[in-house]
């Protein structure tokens, strides 16, 4: 009998091997670039473009900027181009970049700790005036923002930024972006620490500076030595926060990898205490990491937030200490609940040296060249030398003499810029919106000023804290996750079937107290001509329903959804 065959071994489908290339990350060995924003990087510094700026496109115009400069490197010296007029929010996703681009830009000014001298603000306003068509948005990081500026003007622009101290350099681009600093850092009397020194110090050695201008995406910076937690420290990449250590003394809370956008993070703690002379080499250190290990592959991933999510703070901590800093930080206690509801500085409040600072709101950041030119010449009129903008798009005056705190809030009240706003112009804020940003979908900024007047003449009476913010896409500029009521614009269907524009809602959003992200109703959607009904709506509700003392965030997190609706 012959033997049986043995059967054939059995066989699994050969799987395709792909090569693994990583994160991107430069720090276990991944140089080459995985996307051509880490190629035009590295091809080039973003820092190298001013120079072709001023000796050929500013003489030659906008036809002759290369489109890695225009797109890309440009940035590093805060320029991005606007939006084309008359593109509705429908094409913003469908259109290509050079359809979406006007032959104007978008200027940004930085201004680190939002701390400017009456001197440097009326330069600021007369280039609005001459170069800006009077456009000069105050934004929620302290910086003014252009519109309309031509490739042509901007050598005489930086000429006469950089002859009062400020720049545009790494205002925008994969770079530390502004640093934001409490805006009465070393004056307020309830201040823990004042933190400029530290700044003054991170910005000396960051700005210009090649080792770190070529980052994977940007990076945000935040220090305050205030209780009233007035940088928004949970948003940022890292954020050095006011404490006081029961052994050490008065120093900052260690926090990093916080951020906004369509992936929402709050940002973790360390554990750590650094004492002031210490913050810029954590500063440095954080900053390398991200440079070193951040994710480079994909841009929606190239936010520190994501490798703090991934690693966890104990070993970020860990590779903190022991391959940047050397040595081991030391522990220390996280900061204490805010101590004011609002954390903007508006109204009238005592310095440490016995004056006064005056914080007034302009409605949702906008202001024009004229206006502050007026500021700054009535600042000076009434003692002052110095000016603050803060991180809600508010202004402040400091320096200023008992006897001379009345005669400036008149004088201020008189260019409708309010040191006694109603909550609904003290609480809202606004994006660029689809005025001039190519990535927006709905108008923002007149939007965001018509609802302040309506539900003033509305709700007369409401006198409780709270945050309204509009944002023209999902990126969340305006921090709509982290407001009371967050508006992400988009296109929404009204009750006659049209596509108009429109906002889904976020609701009971925090930082400070309870920090948390906002609730989203399930298909809650509202167009813009309904927005005043809305929010006049739920918040009527709001005072029906709420327990004593009770905070709107916190009843939006218990609310049922008909409440909400």
């Amino acid at each position: 009998m012959a033997a049986t065959p043995p059967k054939p071994a059995a066989t699994t489908p050969r799987r395709k091997v792909s090569r693994h290339r990583g994160e991107g990350q430069w720090a276990v060995g991944h140089h080459t670039p995985l996307n051509g924003n880490e190629q035009f990087k590295k091809d080039d510094d973003g820092l190298n473009v001013r120079t072709r700026i001023e000796t050929i496109y500013s003489k030659r115009g906008f036809d002759s900027i290369d489109p890695n400069d225009l797109r890309g490197r440009m940035r590093w010296w805060g320029l991005y181009t606007q939006r084309k007029q008359g593109i509705d929010g429908g094409k913003t996703a469908i259109l290509e970049p050079e359809e979406l681009d006007d032959r104007y830009f978008m200027l940004r000014v930085r201004i680190d700790g939002g701390a400017l001298t009456t001197a440097q603000l009326r330069v600021i306003g007369e280039i609005s005036q001459e170069f800006a068509r009077g456009t000069a948005d105050i934004t929620d990081r302290q910086n003014v923002q252009y519109h309309w500026i031509r490739i042509e003007d901007v050598p005489e622009i930086w000429n006469r930024l950089e002859a009062v101290g400020l720049s545009t350099v790494t205002a925008c681009g994969d770079t530390p972006r502004v640093m934001i600093g409490s805006p009465v850092a070393g004056i307020a009397e309830d201040e823990i620490i004042d933190g400029t020194p530290a700044l003054e110090e991170m910005k000396r050695r960051v700005l210009n500076n090649k080792a770190y201008s070529n980052l994977p995406r940007k990076f945000k910076t935040a220090i305050s030595g205030s209780p009233v937690l007035d940088v928004v420290h949970e948003i940022n990449d890292v954020a050095f926060v006011g404490v006081r250590h029961p052994e050490h003394g008065p120093g900052f809370d260690l926090w990093v990898g916080g951020g906004l956008s369509t992936n929402p993070k709050l940002g973790v703690r360390l554990g750590a205490w650094v004492p002031l002379d210490e913050v810029p080499d954590v500063y440095e250190g954080v900053l390398s990491i991200f440079r070193d290990y951040g994710y480079r592959r994909l841009r929606n991933r190239a936010r520190l937030k994501f490798l703090v999510a991934d690693w966890g703070a104990e070993k970020f901590r860990q590779v903190l200490e022991d391959e940047y800093l050397k040595r081991k930080l030391t522990d220390g206690p996280a900061p204490a609940e805010p101590t004011s509801r609002w954390r903007d500085h508006i109204g009238v409040h005592r310095q440490k040296d016995g004056r006064y600072y005056v914080g007034f709101a302009p409605r949702v950041g906008r202001v024009d060249g004229t206006t502050l030119t007026k500021i700054a010449d009535l600042a000076e009129a009434h003692g002052s030398g110095r000016v603050r903008t803060t991180v809600e798009q508010k202004m402040i005056v400091l320096d200023i003499e008992e006897g001379q705190v009345d005669s400036l809030v008149e004088s201020l009240e008189a260019l409708d810029l309010t040191a006694k706003p109603s909550p609904f112009r003290r609480g809202t804020m606004a994006c660029t919106g689809i005025e001039f940003c190519k990535l927006a979908i709905v108008e923002t900024k007149a939007r965001g000023a018509s609802l302040i007047d309506e539900l003033e003449r509305r709700m007369p009476e409401f006198d409780e804290p709270i945050t309204i913010n509009l944002n023209g896409c999902p990126n969340a500029c305006a921090r709509i996750q982290v407001a009371d009521i967050g508006l992400k614009g988009q296109l929404v269907m009204n009750d006659a079937g049209e596509q108009v524009e429109g906002y889904q809602v976020h609701l009971g959003g925090a930082l400070g107290l309870e920090p948390g992200f906002g609730r989203k109703v399930r298909g809650l959607k509202v167009t813009a001509d309904e927005l005043p009904d809305y929010v006049e709506r739920v918040l009527k509700r709001f005072q029906a329903e709420r327990e004593e003392g009770e905070r709107f965030a916190t009843w939006a997190s218990r609310a049922s959804e008909e409440a909400l609706s």
